[in-house]
């Protein structure tokens, strides 16, 4: 085994919950421990993590392997950190067993088969590289550590505090989330700043919505639309950890703040946290695949989904594209699948998101 510390820099790690939410939260914990209230939980070390996952995640990624032909293996093997640092952990279910006495095992388990099942059976993609990579998680991650994170060959899932996140395993659009950045390390591996990296985030979110929407057979008109509905507590005033529907209002709780994504380029934020902000300015492409979705109707991953899948597993997508350049790309998608029609509509959503500007393109 490794510890998280020690494995530190040399993997890509992706976490759930972005880094403004864990900062405010902590910023109410401390005002509440001077006030000499009862403390909520302790983040500082969680952000310590988080600060490496992320470092980690900007310095450089795994070797891409060019996606090939889906091989139709499903292998899963489920560890317990037991509430360590330690990776890979102890393993506590692989393949083909039958359900143990632990939640979290059963339902990350599950999870990453849902993901399988959704990427194989729609996308004819066997596993997040083609050709049916074994499918590792890790539960009960540290204590009281309040995320879950792909580090480039794994989801690792903490246990949350017990307050305000309950546990990140229940939510399958989180899992879908985290598992889209492993099927983006193996295939376009878009640059992990500024509008690249916002990009990569909102792909994460597109597949965990995707996921989410098919195991529940709702179309888009039907579907929440939101990403780790699941995780909270109660009491917490959240809906979830986003929403692709309404960018910025996922949640409004004095402990957590509110939600900050912005919905169209008139509130792209500039700033050098997170990456250029990365996970906050993903509210925007994230609304565009929305408005796309809902304009074609039926469910979102047979035509919008289809489009986004093609673009990410595409070899002509630059790593550092800008969302102009990617709202083009899936134009350009479109119409090469589906016709002037769809990529009229996948169009004319970015433009409603100020992404893409003027007329439609000719036919």
């Amino acid at each position: 085994m490794t510890s998280y510390r020690a494995a530190e820099a040399a993997l890509p790690r992706r976490c759930a919950v972005p880094p403004y939410m864990l900062e405010e939260l902590d910023r109410s914990a401390r005002t509440l421990a001077r006030a000499d209230q009862v403390r909520g939980p302790d983040l500082g070390h969680v952000l310590e993590l988080d600060e490496q996952v992320r470092a980690a995640r900007h310095r450089g990624l795994l070797p891409r392997r060019a996606i090939s032909a889906p091989s139709g293996t499903l292998d899963r093997t489920i560890s317990d950190a037991r509430n360590t640092e330690e990776l890979p952990g102890v393993t506590v279910r692989s393949e083909g067993q039958p359900p143990v006495q632990d939640a979290a095992v059963n339902e990350a388990y599950d999870g990453i088969g849902s993901v399988h099942t959704f990427l194989e059976e729609i996308y004819r993609q066997s596993s997040l590289d083609g050709t049916g990579l074994g499918l590792l998680a890790t539960v009960h991650f540290g204590r009281r550590y309040d995320n879950a994170f792909w580090d480039g060959t794994q989801m690792v899932f903490g246990d949350g505090d017990g307050e305000i996140f309950t546990g990140f395993t229940p939510s399958l659009s989180v899992i879908g989330h985290e598992l889209g950045h492993g099927l983006m390390q193996y295939s376009t591996d878009l640059d992990y700043e500024g509008q690249s990296g916002a990009l990569n985030e909102s792909f994460s979110d597109v597949l965990g919505a995707l996921v989410d929407q098919y195991a529940r057979g709702q179309t888009a008109p039907e579907a929440s639309w939101l990403i780790g509905a699941e995780v909270f507590g109660e009491g917490v005033q959240a809906r979830g950890l986003r929403s692709m529907a309404a960018p910025g209002t996922a949640y409004d709780d004095p402990r957590l703040g509110r939600d900050p994504q912005p919905a169209h380029m008139d509130g792209f934020v500039v700033t050098e946290a997170d990456y250029g902000g990365v996970h906050v300015n993903s509210g925007i492409p994230n609304k565009a695949f929305h408005l796309a979705a809902l304009a074609l109707g039926g469910h979102a991953w047979e035509r919008a989904g289809q489009v986004w899948f093609d673009v990410v597993i595409g070899e002509g997508l630059p790593r550092n594209v800008d969302f102009a350049g990617f709202a083009e790309a899936t134009v350009v998608a479109a119409r090469a699948r589906f016709g002037d029609g769809v990529a009229g509509t996948v169009g004319g959503a970015w433009r409603q998101v100020g992404v893409l500007t003027g007329d439609p393109e000719p036919a």
